[in-house]
C-alpha cells in the first residue's frame, strides 16, 4: 500500500503523524511511504531522518493525496485540503465530526473511508488513541491556566503555587477522566488547591485513592456554582465519546467568578462545555467574557509537538500497520476496536453519536460490510 503523510496546515500545528521509526517499519513491511517535505520539522524530525528511514520525500500536498491509498494525519483536513480527498481513500486522523457539519458533508460527498482516532474504542470502553493527547492536554491546561492568570495577560495576578504567607490558587476540574486526572496531577504538583467534579462515584473513589490534597465532588450545577467564586482556574475536561460536549457552564455562571479568572476548555474539539466557548488558535488563544479569560485552543498538544508526536504515534502506529497490511475492509473486520473508529464509509455516517449530533442518518458499519 502507498501511505501518505502530508504536512499539517492547521494554525500552529507542529505534530506529524508518523515518526521515522514508523516509516522504517512500514517500508520493511513492503509498503511505500510518501512524506511531505518539512512535515516533521516542528517535531524536531528532519527530512534526512525520514529519507534514511526509507521515505520518499514529496514537495507538494496534492501529489501526496493523489498517490496515497492511506492518508495518515494528526488533525482533521482543513478546507484547502478537501479537494484532494478522493473516493475509497482511507483517512486516519483526529476528526471530531460532531461539531463540524461542513467537514462531515465534504467527507460524505467524497465517499472517503474516514477512521477517527478519537472513536477507536477497546472492548473495555477505553479510547487508546485519544488517551495520549488527553494526557498532554490535561497537563497543558494547568500550564496555560497559570500563564493567563498573570496580570500582564489579563488575569487576576494569582500564582497557583502561592508562597509562604499567601494562599495558593484554586483549580476546579470538570470531569475526572484522563484529561481531568492529568490536570489534577499537574495542579497538585504545583501546590494549588484542587477540586474535581464528576458524575461517577466509582471514578471519584479511584481519584481520591490515587491523589493527595484533592477534593472530589459529585457534579451538580449547584456544587459547581458554590465553587466558582473561589476558583482561579476552571478546566473543562468532560467527554461524551464521539458526541458534542454538554454545556455545563452557562453565561450566568461566569458572573459568579472573579474578574481575571481563567477557564481552559479542553473539550473544545467536541464543541466545548461552556455556552460561551468558541474555538481559538495558538496565534490568538484567548478572549474575555464577563471578565473571565477563555482559553479554547482546539489543538493544544500541537504546542509541545515533539512530546505529542511520539506519544500519539506510539498509540496509532499498530493501527496504521493493520490498515496498510489488510486494507480497510480486512482491518475493520479483524479488529473491532478499529471498526468502532470508522465514522464514514461509502458516503454513510457509521458513528451513531456523530449522526445524532448532526441530525443525519446513521448506518451501522456492519450493514455496509455485509453488502460488500
Amino acid at each position: 500500500m502507498i501511505i501518505g503523510v502530508p504536512k499539517e496546515i492547521k494554525d500552529h500545528e507542529y505534530r506529524v503523524s508518523l515518526t521515522p521509526a514508523g516509516v522504517q517499519q512500514l517500508v520493511s513491511d513492503g509498503h511505500k511511504v510518501l512524506v511531505q517535505i518539512g512535515a516533521g520539522k516542528g517535531s524536531s524530525l528532519s527530512d534526512d531522518d525520514y529519507r534514511r528511514a526509507g521515505a520518499d520525500m514529496v514537495k507538494s500536498t496534492p501529489k501526496i493525496y493523489e498517490a496515497a491509498d492511506l492518508i495518515v494525519k494528526v488533525k482533521e483536513p482543513q478546507p484547502g485540503e478537501y479537494k484532494f480527498l478522493r473516493e475509497d481513500q482511507i483517512l486516519f486522523t483526529y476528526l471530531h465530526l460532531a461539531p463540524e457539519p461542513d467537514l462531515t458533508r465534504e467527507l460524505l460527498k467524497r465517499k472517503i473511508n474516514a477512521v477517527a482516532y478519537e472513536t477507536v474504542q477497546l472492548d473495555d470502553g477505553s479510547l487508546p488513541l485519544l488517551t495520549p493527547m488527553s494526557e498532554v492536554a490535561g497537563r497543558m491546561a494547568v500550564h496555560e491556566g497559570a500563564k493567563y492568570l498573570e496580570s500582564a495577560r489579563g488575569g487576576k495576578g494569582v500564582l497557583l503555587s502561592g508562597v509562604p504567607g499567601v494562599r495558593p490558587g484554586v483549580v476546579t476540574i470538570l470531569g475526572g477522566g484522563t484529561a481531568g486526572l492529568n490536570a489534577a496531577k499537574t495542579a497538585v504538583g504545583l501546590g494549588a488547591r484542587v477540586n474535581i467534579l464528576d458524575i461517577s462515584l466509582p471514578r471519584l473513589r479511584f481519584l481520591d485513592d490515587i491523589l493527595t490534597n484533592v477534593t472530589t465532588l459529585i457534579y451538580t450545577p449547584l456544587a459547581l456554582e458554590e465553587l466558582l467564586p473561589s476558583t482561579d482556574v476552571l478546566i473543562g475536561a468532560v467527554l461524551l465519546q464521539g458526541a458534542r460536549a454538554p454545556k455545563l457552564i452557562t453565561t450566568k455562571m461566569l458572573k459568579l467568578m472573579e474578574r481575571g479568572s481563567v477557564i481552559v476548555d479542553v473539550c473544545i474539539d467536541q464543541g466545548g462545555c461552556l455556552e460561551t466557548s468558541r474555538p481559538t488558535t495558538h496565534s490568538d488563544p484567548t478572549y474575555i467574557v464577563e471578565g473571565v479569560v477563555h482559553y479554547c485552543v482546539t489543538n493544544m498538544p500541537g504546542a509541545v509537538a515533539h512530546t505529542s508526536t511520539f506519544a500519539l504515534t506510539n498509540a496509532t502506529f499498530p493501527y496504521v500497520q493493520k490498515l496498510a497490511s489488510l486494507g480497510f475492509a480486512g482491518a475493520v473486520r479483524q479488529d473491532a476496536s478499529l471498526a468502532r473508529g470508522v465514522n464514514i464509509r461509502r458516503g454513510c455516517l457509521t458513528n451513531r453519536a456523530v449522526a445524532e449530533a448532526l441530525k443525519r442518518k446513521y448506518t451501522p458499519l456492519a450493514d455496509i460490510l455485509a453488502g460488500e
